[in-house]
């Protein structure tokens, strides 16, 4: 046998994840033969597929089981969280995610789970107790300025709750308490806080809660210390946690119950952004009077600073000026109108002396007997005489006109440039 177990183990030739899976697989199945288990059901999950998944567990461990289409349609038992069952099953190996699960083939109701009736029990003692009473509860700040916040300080659920008030513009102040909100000692750290958040006195308000899970998870909203410190505690205090449904002790014992982080957080500064929203609609309102008001001052004051300037010194001469220059502008009119109507009248008479002065008949008189002159030139017998003709006279010094009247004697033609005798003979 070798002392050297990393030489031994160097030796042997290594192995794949899936030899290794299925090796452990046989060794399960050959080793660990189908039984009966008891436990309670948590974290049901029903498939499309008609499978079932779902958990079985007690104070100490759980396991996951699986009911498989065929096995779950021929169960009576209606599966719900929180039933305490006997299940009947083997072990089997799902390699894929390297697990083991309990393969469930029947399924017998064992009456209701332990953790239930625990739930039931202890509420039906506190309430007994007036723990629960109305009368007993604080009133919550409408606009508290200092938050305290009992979770983990790691969960999502503190950085909705922080989103929250960070989008919402709130304006306060939170000190997140830091505990365990899940598991063995998660109680006692929250009861630890809440003490601590005393001691302090600079809380407002204080906040516990997580975000969602199964009753496992929650369960340590249910016990009976930090129940009672809840509902002990003087500083007005708020369950946040992440479930909408379900019910924990602790949210019986708060002051109020929120479905959710997130939903304290919009709780907690509703108030707060409604008074923002009426603080933004009177400084709106309270600019719009004073501009209105502005507006009229300004208008009365314009409206004083014409009066003034009106009944000012300068003003009044400035108006004198004005009266004596219209009253200048309208003399000069007069006058200019009275000397303009005599001037028109001799201007008048003017024209008629001028259409009746010989001067101006003169011209049109000498036109005329120039055109008469013409006109009795071109009559005349000389022009007659000019144009060929010849003008024909008997002894007697008459005009011969007509041939029958001619005989034989002598005519005297008469030309332009003289006369001739011509001696008519006739036949």
């Amino acid at each position: 046998m070798s002392l050297d177990p990393l030489k031994e183990a160097t030796q042997d030739k290594p192995e794949s994840v899936s030899e290794f899976t299925r090796r452990l697989k046989a060794v399960i199945s050959s080793n660990i033969k189908p039984c009966w288990i008891k436990g309670e059901i948590s974290n049901i999950r029903a498939q499309a597929s008609g499978h079932i998944y779902f958990s079985l567990k007690d104070a100490g461990a759980q396991l996951s089981a699986v009911l498989f289409r065929g096995d779950a349609m021929r169960q009576t038992v209606q599966l719900k969280d929180g039933l305490q069952v006997i299940a009947y099953g083997e072990v089997g190996v799902y390699e894929a995610r390297g697990q083991y699960q309990l393969v469930v083939r029947i399924v017998v109701d064992d009456g209701q789970g332990k953790l239930q009736r625990e739930f039931e029990a202890l509420k039906k003692k506190l309430a007994a107790e007036g723990l629960f009473d109305q009368e007993n509860k604080v009133a919550i700040p409408q606009m508290p300025s200092t938050v305290g916040f009992i979770t983990s300080p790691t969960g999502a659920a503190v950085q909705d709750f922080l989103k929250i008030l960070i989008r919402r513009n709130w304006k306060g102040r939170i000190v997140v308490l830091p505990a365990k909100v899940q598991g063995q000692g998660a109680a006692e750290e929250m009861v630890e806080m809440i003490r601590t958040a005393e001691e302090l006195n600079i809380f407002d308000l204080l906040v516990i809660g997580r975000g969602g899970g199964s009753v496992e998870d929650l369960w340590a909203f249910n016990e009976e210390p930090l129940v009672r410190a809840v509902a002990a505690t003087k500083i007005p205090i708020i369950s946040a946690i992440g479930h909408e449904i379900d019910f924990t002790l602790t949210d019986f014992a708060a002051d109020l119950r929120a479905e959710t982080p997130s939903a304290a957080a919009e709780l907690i500064s509703s108030e707060f952004v409604a008074c923002v929203e009426r603080v933004d609609r009177a400084s709106e309102l309270i600019i719009d009077i004073v501009e209105s008001r502005l507006e009229t001052e300004t208008k009365r004051l314009d409206h004083a600073r014409s009066r003034l300037r009106l009944l000012a010194p300068q003003a009044r001469l400035e108006r004198g000026w004005l009266k004596l220059d219209d009253l200048t502008n309208r003399l000069t009119a007069v006058l200019r109108s009275a000397l303009n109507q005599p001037t028109q009248n001799l201007i008048r008479l003017k024209n008629r002396f001028d259409r009746s002065s010989p001067e101006t008949h003169l011209p049109l008189l000498n036109e005329r007997i120039a055109s008469l002159g013409k006109r009795l030139e071109a009559a005349s017998p000389k022009s007659v005489l000019n144009r060929g003709f010849v003008i024909m006279r008997d002894d007697a010094g008459v005009p011969v006109i007509r041939k029958k009247k001619i005989k034989s004697q002598t005519l005297s033609a008469e030309f332009s440039d003289g006369k001739i005798d011509l001696k008519v003979i006739k036949e």
